[in-house]
């Protein structure tokens, strides 16, 4: 497994609110400046933080599965399902947009979330009814380990998110001096975003070094065969990770993106 990092140059950059919502994407759209395009079904992840209360006016999507995860402060949600939903630090949105829904979002100040987009089977996803749900930092399972970190389970076993594409996804932070290993399945790509520290990423057994990495920056790695990865903290400050699974290839086709 050959592990590759992406640093925030190598990442697309974005705005809304006339430059209040600032985003980094380590998977962009087309003209970004992502090096990344997509990982499997994972399609599009953007990191955007706001210093003071921002808007993303009404606009529509289709068919992608869409999960905006909130680090700190409040996201709000409309749409033309009715949805009124308000969702805090810790909370997930999840939208299956199917045959087409429009919502609107508003972040509040001191605000840092993702939005990621996940792809199902479009020809069949578009045919479904779109549905909206949330979720609270409480309902999803969080374990701490006397060995020095804690992982909190967003999409996977015992998670309540339930996706057609294939995605587990993790919110990891690791103590100084302490390591993480996460076991990745033959055909699967890890994929992990370092929002806080630094760190070492290498493979169990392996005769390679592990490779380091900065803050900010985007690591992913594929399995050809059955893999545990180490992820290791040797600075000072907490290190905390996000983390997602996917296939490295589909059985069906993907819409084309360039």
């Amino acid at each position: 497994m050959q592990a590759r990092v992406y640093t925030p140059a190598m990442q697309g950059t974005g705005q809304f609110d006339g430059g209040k919502i600032k985003e980094q994407k380590p998977i962009g759209f087309s003209g970004e400046g992502s090096v990344i395009k997509r990982v499997g079904p994972l399609f599009y992840w953007a990191w955007a933080t706001s210093s003071s209360e921002a808007m993303i006016g009404l606009h529509p999507h289709e068919g992608f599965e869409i999960m905006t995860y909130v680090v700190a402060g409040n996201a709000f949600h409309g749409d033309t399902l009715g949805t009124k939903s308000t969702v805090g630090a810790g909370g997930a949105q999840v939208m299956q947009t199917g045959s087409g829904v429009s919502h609107q979002e508003k972040l509040s100040a001191d605000s840092e979330l993702f939005q990621i987009w996940f792809e199902p089977e479009l020809t069949e996803a578009v045919r479904r009814k779109p549905t909206y749900r949330q979720y609270e930092h409480e309902d999803f399972p969080q374990e701490s380990h006397a060995a020095g970190y804690s992982v909190k389970t967003i999409m996977g076993t015992g998670a309540p998110i339930q996706l057609v594409a294939d995605i587990e996804m993790w919110d990891v932070e690791v103590n100084s001096g302490a390591q993480y290993r996460h076991q990745v399945p033959a055909g699967y790509t890890l994929t992990a975003l370092a929002i806080r520290g630094q760190g070492t990423w290498g493979e169990s057994g392996a005769s390679k070094p592990p490779v380091p990495f900065q803050h900010k920056d985007f690591i992913l790695a594929a399995a050809e065969s059955e893999t545990v990865i180490e992820m290791t903290n040797p600075g000072e400050e907490i290190m905390r990770l996000i983390l997602i699974k996917v296939p490295t290839t589909v059985s069906y086709p993907l819409y084309p993106k360039r």
